[in-house]
């Protein structure tokens, strides 16, 4: 039988792990004790390992003997877990989202025979996906992905509930966005922009520019007009500038009675209880993908519109399925021999071919996850 090992126990690498074994021999590896008693309660047909990913010699001894790693790593550590698992030679599929480029390791990954699929979530994930695939049909002009993970239930002050660390979300609300725009790239600070835009079934939500393009930047150089922002309630942006302009996010210890604090450290620290999303809490991911362009001489928008919901049949999370069932699908595209390049692959460059985007569509739908198709022709 396929092995596979999860390098990670959180909500998402649980996710992926349970649907994983319902088909394979999967192993889940985490620092966290409590998160892998927490998962083989849920899930007793999955192998639990207690590791630190962090030591290089260990990582190598822990996944060489699986047939292909999932690595669902915190995103600081996740480039260096990537290349040590390249340079074990084995195929993997990432989630763990780091700010480095990955394209850097592709020359390292073509040299070990090794396929690695990466940032393949829902957000950089499935959008690039969609837009590698009309790419390949349509000449694209426009480009724009509108994301956001929110709870059901809003609680002020910040009417949000973050599915990961809140340094990880912090991170978003401070590193510089980039976007095209008349095929120059714009940087801009993070949360700038900031416009409200209707979303069915939801209603009014803000939305403000945040670095997602991501590889698109450098994989889909010829297209003009390219942006991603993330949608949050209205009025939540407001509080979170008012933090980080007032110095809680910065880096720069300050002294507190004689004592060093990290700003940042200390509004983690506070956000993490505010902002923790309970393991059975409704939350919800809204997602719309739009790219404009000309087909056969004729110009058309096309956009695709999700919006799932926590799952009470599974007690899974939105963003737990919308971004692990895209990666357990292109593991499964690996394992099944529909996608054999060998290299580093945004999933742009996976979804450009016919029969992996028609798998990552239906994959997604066996499992509840639906992304509606919109077409209109432009004059």
């Amino acid at each position: 039988m396929t092995k596979i090992i999860v390098l990670g126990a959180g909500m998402v690498g649980s996710a992926m792990a349970i649907d994983l074994s319902k088909k394979y021999a999967v192993t889940v590896a985490d620092l966290s004790g409590k998160a892998l008693d927490r998962l083989k309660e849920k899930c007793p047909a999955v192998h639990t390992q207690q590791l630190n990913a962090k030591d290089k010699a260990l990582l190598t001894a822990a996944i060489t003997p699986f047939d292909i790693v999932v690595c669902a790593v915190p995103g600081f550590m996740g480039f260096e877990t990537l290349k040590t698992i390249i340079e074990a030679g084995k195929n993997v599929v990432d989630i763990s989202f780091f700010p480095e480029n990955s394209l850097e390791l592709d020359t390292l990954a073509k040299q070990k025979g090794v396929t690695a699929i990466v940032d393949c979530g829902v957000a950089p994930g499935m959008d690039n996906i969609i837009l590698g695939y009309y790419n390949e049909k349509m000449k694209l002009t426009d480009f724009e992905c509108l994301v956001g993970g929110l709870p059901k239930v809003k609680k002020w002050p910040f009417n949000y509930k973050a599915p990961f660390s809140p340094v990880d979300v912090i991170e978003e609300y401070t590193r510089p966005a980039r976007y095209v725009e008349n095929s120059n790239i714009v940087i801009k600070p993070a949360m700038s922009d900031i416009e409200h835009v209707e979303i069915p079934g939801v209603g009014t939500l803000e939305t403000f520019n945040s670095d997602g393009l991501r590889s698109i930047i450098f994989t889909m150089p010829h297209i003009p007009n390219m942006k991603e922002k993330t949608m949050r309630y209205p009025g939540h942006i407001e509080k979170v500038c008012a933090l980080r302009d007032s110095g809680f996010f910065s880096t720069t210890p300050i002294q507190v009675n004689g004592v060093d604090v990290v700003p940042l450290d200390f509004t983690s620290k506070i956000l993490f209880s505010e902002w923790k999303l309970g393991e059975t809490e409704e939350e919800l991911t809204v997602m719309r993908v739009t790219v404009i362009g000309e087909e056969n001489g004729v110009k058309k928008k096309v956009a695709y519109h999700l919006h799932d919901e926590y799952s009470k049949e599974t007690h899974t999370s939105s963003m737990a399925r919308t971004t692990g069932y895209t990666a357990t699908a292109a593991v499964n595209l690996i394992l099944n021999d529909l996608f054999k390049e060998k290299g580093v692959f945004p999933p742009e460059l996976v979804g450009k071919h016919e029969v992996c985007f028609n798998y990552f569509i239906n994959y997604l739908k066996e499992r509840g996850v639906n992304y509606v198709k919109e077409e209109t022709v432009l004059k």
